[in-house]
């Protein structure tokens, strides 16, 4: 079970700082936390802050992952926020499902949160959400992918179609999705997930309708960008009805 922080407590210089700091950043305190996977940890914030927000299925947040009281040059700010979607907000509290994946900051900030601890980040935002007029909707993506599709998942309705595939390592890693079993999960074991041939040969097996719907790419750049030049020049896909998220690629400062 997660233990009690002593976040609660306010130093006299909390004081000075609280309200510069709610003018850059919403601020909440963790509720919750929850295992969903080996490598997933479910957070809850909640908070006053938290209840005045605005969210549409698929968007993020930028959380700063360092100590939010430290001088920071405005240049830096890459270094101290990472972006990670939201899979839930119901209006009293927002859920995020950091994925452990090594030594960076966001990985070190996932691991070390406890309930009670501060959390301050900017958003919601982003343009990487679902088109509900669309009749087909295409998911291909990666562990990093899967918050992202979930909220997205959850929010469509029930007579629009679904097709997709959704990478990991390990059957293990698998979030909870909405539709699962209209998704095809592929199991890529020990192999990188840069540049994964495994994701886009699995979307190059799937029987899609003749006519394009909208397709959400999101996970790592250069897979994101293969599966989309497959859908665009073997598919006839239009470009605009493919939506591309990078999240992360390989020595990229600012997205571990």
């Amino acid at each position: 079970m997660p233990t009690e922080s002593p976040a609660g407590r306010r130093r006299p210089a909390d004081l000075l700082f609280d309200p510069l700091l709610g003018l850059f950043f919403t601020r909440g305190r963790v509720e919750h936390i929850e295992q969903l996977t080996p490598r997933v940890r479910r957070i809850r914030v909640s908070g006053p802050d938290v209840r005045a927000l605005s969210w549409t299925p698929g968007q993020h947040v930028r959380v700063h992952v360092k100590d939010v009281r430290a001088p920071v040059w405005a240049g830096m700010l890459r270094d101290v926020l990472r972006t990670y979607s939201v899979w839930s907000y119901d209006g009293e509290g927002l859920e995020l499902c950091p994925l452990d994946h090594g030594d960076g900051p966001g990985a070190g900030w996932a691991r070390s949160l406890r309930v009670g601890d501060e959390v301050a980040f900017r958003g919601p935002e982003g343009r990487f959400v679902l088109d509900r007029s669309a009749a087909h909707h295409l998911f291909a993506g990666e562990e990093t992918a899967s918050v992202a599709f979930g909220a997205m998942l959850r929010a469509l309705p029930e007579e629009a179609r679904v097709d997709g595939v959704v990478e990991v390592a390990d059957p293990r890693d698998r979030l909870p999705l909405p539709r699962s079993a209209e998704l095809r999960w592929s199991f890529r074991g020990d192999a990188a997930a840069a540049e994964s041939p495994s994701l886009l040969a699995a979307v190059r097996e799937l029987d899609l309708p003749p006519e394009p719907g909208v397709a959400y790419l999101a996970g790592e750049a250069r897979t994101c960008q293969a599966v989309r030049r497959h859908l665009v020049d073997e598919r006839g896909w239009p470009r605009r009805s493919v939506l591309v998220k990078p999240f992360w690629t390989p020595g990229r400062r600012g997205m571990d």
